[in-house]
């Protein structure tokens, strides 16, 4: 199990350079590589922080510069901002990524346990933080940047496009890029169709509950008037809808309707050559369009694998698909609690059973994403099915350290009390 697609043209058995011959084999090859089959075993998870640059940084100092931050990691720099770097993995397994904004990123190699898994994580966040500190560096444990308007210190193409894409839908794509920071947890799709299914209902419809017990969010800078418990999610909410929040609770079968709902996705970026500055698909073109020759004259090829893969990486639900099914609605947590959304995760999908129980209690709240971002555990049901999801959760903690730090987030969300201790 990978736990990111930051390199998709390793997907699949289908050479990267082969051409898609139908809609139908592409939809069975993204079948195919988002939903890898397997009983589950794996955990993996992606930390991120904001970044500041001062010898005694506050949230409102300056965004570190690539080049700064290429020289801080050395050889773990990532090469979206060094490209002869080795990208050498740190210690513990985890990877260096970057987002637009200057955010830093740990992805985790996967690991048998949750315990292992955070274990390694912070033996990774401590060197990581030494390495950026001594370049005068700081990380910020928050989810959503309160002093600083968006600006994009990746010059990628990719990044280009997303930003000229997402400028003619409003404020949000730029804020999510560049603004905000959140937790990931990867987990194993599933043994077979039955329970591959069983789980992707899980994990959404318990989604909400758990976006309102971590959100710690309240304030982003540069954000339209509106009080929320998470504008970090809230960002995602009002980014793109066709890209970012397909009815995926209502698939019975969630591999095939998700390879259907990939190709109908309006196109966020063409690749082309790295010298070629504009990635800019045709407007509303999709990756069916591009694959029935509609774009035959504006684009001059037909898409190969690589670009199916590509393209992939470029939708954002609250759970994508890739290989494993990556868990993204989760604020960033306070640098004392980072763990625990990984905890939870892990617990509520250790059995067949206990994500039954989960779907069940947390049923009343299915697709009430909105509701969860904007009130959090203001919201007295959304408080009460949260509290009750925790204690489901430590109740079926493999360790005692688990346990006890999700018996603490369940007394924490039936006093209404954020991840940071404030009341809601």
């Amino acid at each position: 199990m990978a736990v990111t697609l930051e390199h998709p043209e390793s997907a699949g058995a289908a050479p990267p350079s082969e051409q898609l011959s139908s809609r139908a084999a592409a939809e069975a090859y993204v079948g195919g590589v988002c939903f890898k089959l397997g009983p589950p075993a794996l955990i993996g998870a992606e930390i991120e922080w904001l970044t500041v640059y001062g010898e005694h940084s506050a949230p409102g100092d300056p965004r570190p510069g690539s080049a700064a931050l290429a020289a801080a990691l050395g050889p773990y720099a990532p090469r979206s901002i060094a490209v002869d770097s080795p990208e050498l993995s740190l210690p513990g397994g985890s990877r260096v990524t970057m987002e637009p904004g200057g955010q830093i990123e740990l992805s985790s190699a996967p690991f048998p346990s949750a315990a292992e898994l955070c274990e390694r994580l912070a033996e990774d966040t401590r060197l990581l933080r030494d390495l950026l500190g001594a370049r005068s560096i700081r990380m910020i444990s928050a989810s959503a940047d309160t002093a600083r308007p968006p600006e994009r210190v990746l010059p990628l193409p990719r990044y280009r496009a997303m930003e000229k894409s997402f400028d003619g839908i409003g404020p949000f794509g730029r804020l999510m890029m560049c603004n905000t920071a959140a937790t990931q947890v990867s987990v194993d799709a599933g043994a077979d169709a039955a329970q591959v299914a069983a789980r992707w209902r899980a994990a959404h419809v318990f989604g909400p509950a758990l976006v309102a017990a971590f959100a710690c969010s309240p304030v982003l800078f540069g954000a339209p008037a509106g009080e929320w418990a998470s504008q970090r999610m809230r960002t995602w909410l009002r980014l793109d809808n066709a890209r970012a929040r397909p009815p995926a609770e209502d698939w019975d079968d969630p591999v095939s309707a998700y390879a259907r709902w990939a190709l109908d996705v309006p196109l966020l970026c063409v690749r082309r050559a790295e010298s070629v500055a504009d990635w800019t698909p045709p407007p509303c073109a999709t990756f069916a369009d591009w694959l029935a020759g509609a774009l035959d004259d504006e684009v001059g090829r037909r898409p190969a694998v690589a670009d199916l893969d590509y393209h992939l990486t470029t939708l954002f639900p609250p759970i994508r698909a890739s290989g494993h099914l990556e868990i993204r609605y989760l604020d960033a947590q306070p640098a004392d609690v980072w763990a625990v959304p990984i905890h939870a995760v892990d617990a509520l999908l250790s059995s067949p059973r206990v994500a039954a129980e989960a779907t069940a209690l947390a049923a009343p709240l299915t697709g009430r994403w909105v509701e969860a971002a904007r009130h959090g555990l203001a919201d007295p049901q959304i408080r009460a099915i949260a509290s009750d999801l925790l204690a489901l959760a430590a109740a079926n903690a493999p360790t005692d350290s688990a346990r006890t730090e999700l018996d603490a987030a369940a007394n924490r969300c039936l006093a209404g009390r954020t991840p940071t201790g404030e009341p809601t």
